[in-house]
């Protein structure tokens, strides 16, 4: 018998395709086929067999001769019938006497392996509470955006970004972080790593100067595009900006350097816009967490201070998810065309829908109001290490936490490692200070831990600090 498709997708919303063929007659045909799509895996477990009577309309057999096939495969254990769920593959398939033999059984599709169990306490760096991303205020604004889309919204996307958004983070960030940006000026990216990529090496060269202690990520990037990077030491005001040199541009952390916590003092602000301007210099700010002050007032963005010398790099991967992978890049006017060059003709990163969905977020008040509120319950969260410190482990002093989502924890000379270490046998994931350390940093800083306070959930985070506080090395 010729190979038969059977189409019942209107009937059970599914197609099934089965060879019918070989010696016994059309009964005989129907049931191996049916063996066999199980047996092969075609049929998975759970899979809705269509009714009897569609069956063989398709195949142009009688009902009899359908429902007979069905009724054997169920009494050998291949199917399985139920009142009101219809004739379906069972979960897990079952085996009665010899009609599944061993070696067909293992040619059943195996269930995937489960995989090997995580840390139960994320306290590393880098990502906000998942749970707490503002679905109702975020759908809401989702739906206006796409009632509200010109239909040219629907086409190939503009590399600049979507004009409602960047018209949206002129007003915010001009507010809020003392940038001086007009729509114009502003690309759309996909976050910081994006960025980077965007503007080396197709729009700047190295050497790039960095700070002594950041993402190891970011290095790497730079690596790969034949960046050379140069460590700038740190200490308690922040990158010695005075050791900059024959370097063209520096990548800083001002607001809240990474990993340590601090902002660049007033001074070398200054300083560095200074070099900025007589050796013809660029910045490059990364402004990753500024919207998290807590016990300071708010240190505006650096590029306020000469908007022709600093690129101000922000995203939403802190404030609401990295998830929605959208960024910006505030850039002096005579970048602009050379990064939308490097982007290409068409926007091929950032959704033009949830451009417009956070376009709406900014300007309804939405981000503002979900910010206030973060900062608020990373504050407590904040508190509650604080003082799970002071009670369990006094010797050990934490620093880095006026503003953020992460704190550094100073340990004794000599014990970082074995402090890691312990803290993966209590079950709890976070980096030591060195892991950050830029391989020619020629003044290490001293032992520490960098815990992240944001990522667990509200009801995880007591016994987090409790799993960190038996992994601390004793006073």
């Amino acid at each position: 018998m010729a190979e038969t498709w059977v189409n019942s997708a209107e009937r059970i919303g599914a197609d099934l395709h089965l060879e019918l063929s070989g010696p016994g007659g059309r009964r005989a045909a129907l049931i191996r086929a049916l063996r066999d799509a199980v047996r092969g895996g075609r049929l998975a477990p759970g899979t809705r067999l269509p009714p009897y009577r569609s069956l063989a309309a398709d195949l142009g057999m009688a009902r009899n001769t359908v429902a007979d096939a069905y009724a054997e495969l169920v009494a050998e254990g291949w199917l399985t019938a139920r009142q009101g769920s219809g004739t379906r593959v069972p979960t897990p398939l079952r085996q009665w006497g010899n009609t599944v033999s061993p070696g067909a059984a293992a040619r059943v599709p195996k269930k995937a392996p489960t995989p090997a169990r995580g840390p139960r306490h994320d306290l590393r760096q880098g990502t906000p509470d998942a749970s707490s991303f503002p679905r109702s205020a975020w759908l809401a604004s989702y739906r206006r955006a796409l009632q509200q889309a010109p239909n040219e919204a629907f086409g190939p996307g503009d590399p600049a970004g979507r004009r409602e958004l960047r018209e949206a983070l002129a007003e915010y960030l001009t507010r809020t972080r003392g940038v001086r940006a007009e729509p114009g000026r502003i690309v759309i990216c996909s976050g910081f790593a994006h960025a980077l990529r965007l503007l080396f090496p197709q729009v700047l060269r190295g050497p790039l100067a960095v700070e002594s202690y950041g993402l190891g990520f970011h290095r790497e990037l730079l690596t790969a595009a034949s960046v050379r990077t140069v460590p700038l030491p740190l200490d308690e005001d922040g990158a010695q900006v005075d050791g900059l040199d024959r370097e063209r541009a520096v990548l800083l952390t001002p607001a809240h350097q990474f990993p340590t916590g601090g902002p660049l003092h007033p001074t070398r602000r200054a300083a560095v816009v200074d070099w900025a301007r007589a050796r013809g210099g660029l910045i490059l700010e990364d402004d990753y967490d500024g919207e998290f002050r807590y016990d300071r007032s708010p240190v505006g963005a650096l590029q306020g201070m000469d908007p022709e010398r600093v690129v101000h790099i922000g995203s939403v991967s802190k404030s609401l998810s990295p998830a929605l992978r959208l960024g910006w890049m505030v850039l002096p006017e005579r970048y602009v065309d050379a990064v939308l060059a490097a982007k290409g003709e068409r926007e091929a990163w950032a959704s033009a829908l949830d451009q417009l969905a956070l376009a709406d977020f900014l300007a309804s008040g939405s981000y503002d109001r979900h910010v206030r509120r973060m900062r608020q319950r990373y504050r407590k969260r904040r508190d509650r290490l604080v003082e799970a410190l002071a009670e369990r482990a006094p010797h050990i002093e934490v620093t880095g936490i006026a503003a953020g989502l992460h704190a550094v924890l100073r340990l004794p000379p000599g014990t970082e490692r074995s402090a890691v270490k312990a803290a993966t046998w209590q079950g709890v994931a976070l980096d030591g200070l060195a892991e950050f350390r830029h391989p020619r940093a020629t003044t290490p800083l001293p032992d520490g831990l960098v815990v992240g306070y944001a990522t667990p959930s509200e009801h995880a985070y007591g016994a987090a600090l409790e799993a960190l506080c038996e992994a601390l090395p004793p006073g």
